[in-house]
């Protein structure tokens, strides 16, 4: 990976870092908060810091309705549906495993970039997408040798599923909208539509909820976790890609699997046995196979990281 500063290479395995970071930390944010009133509070802090990034620049082109309608769609997307799938799931199931089948983006992006927009799949995509859903069914077996009562369901692992489909969508969706907006603009707007969608479920909960009973590190984690999510992710993403080639950028999201992974085992004291261990291997391997640039391929669409 030569020719770029290795202050960038840095700011893209920390944005990846970050992301894995608070997949595994939102396990202790859904023991203390609703999953409707936390994906509220996550928007609303985000809306706050991103306030600044809302004004149109004088360059940039007035939406048009094509673009507004992508940009709903791309919150309620990856934004709102990515939330609410996201921390059911890890509440269901658990950090390490959210790490591991959060892995399977870039194929997963590979698969409807072939559907919605006609790219080709390479041979490397394809193992890839095998890869990444033998280390699921290894998760799955785990699971059902695990007979304690603790023992996480089915439907976690489907909703962490479909978590990664509604990452993948937000990636096509805004491989349409980057050549109209800039990156800071789409992340607010979209954070706006999702603070939009979530209210109602967001206020309901909230007037249910004892705030008194939260302690000073769960408030700190969950500013931690709106920035990091909305704000900060995104900012080291775009810093990075400034000077990598996007189709090298994508090795980077190596660091996600990675990071969730070790926030599980070692703050959350998740068990990480045998099948743990292989599924993430594969996980990792199929990364690499779905992200590493080949020889001479031209630069692609930046994937962006998970809302």
């Amino acid at each position: 990976m030569r020719g770029a500063p290795l202050a960038a290479y840095f700011t893209l395995a920390a944005s990846m870092a970050l992301v894995g970071s608070y997949v595994g930390l939102s396990k202790l944010l859904v023991a203390v908060f609703p999953v409707f009133l936390l994906a509220w509070l996550r928007f609303g802090i985000a809306a706050v810091a991103m306030l600044h990034w809302l004004p149109r620049a004088a360059n940039e082109a007035p939406l048009s309705q094509h673009d507004r309608g992508l940009v709903f769609l791309e919150s309620f997307l990856g934004n709102f549906l990515f939330s609410i799938c996201m921390l059911f799931g890890v509440a269901a199931t658990s950090a390490l495993a959210a790490g591991v089948v959060m892995s399977a983006i870039p194929a997963a992006v590979a698969v409807l970039s072939r559907i919605v927009l006609g790219e080709h799949i390479r041979g490397r995509v394809l193992v890839a997408i095998g890869c990444a859903a033998l280390g699921i069914a290894l998760l799955a077996l785990a699971r059902n040798s695990d007979t304690s009562a603790h023992a996480a369901p089915w439907w976690g692992y489907a909703l962490l599923l479909g978590a990664v489909v509604c990452e993948a969508s937000y990636v096509v969706i805004g491989k349409r909208l980057t050549g109209q907006l800039s990156p800071r603009r789409i992340s607010a707007l979209i954070n706006l539509w999702g603070l939009a969608l979530v209210t109602p479920f967001g206020v309901w909960q909230a007037l249910r909820f004892d705030f008194t009973a939260v302690t000073p590190a769960i408030w700190g984690l969950l500013v931690f976790y709106a920035l990091a999510a909305s704000v900060w992710s995104v900012w080291l993403w775009m810093r990075g890609l400034i000077h990598v080639p996007a189709s090298r950028a994508g090795v980077f999201t190596v660091m996600l699997p990675v990071a969730a992974a070790l926030v599980g085992v070692l703050f959350l004291g998740e068990r990480f046995g045998a099948a743990h261990a292989a599924a993430l291997a594969l996980a990792l391997l199929g990364l690499l196979l779905a992200t590493w640039p080949e020889r001479g391929q031209a630069q692609s669409l930046p994937l962006a990281p998970p809302p």
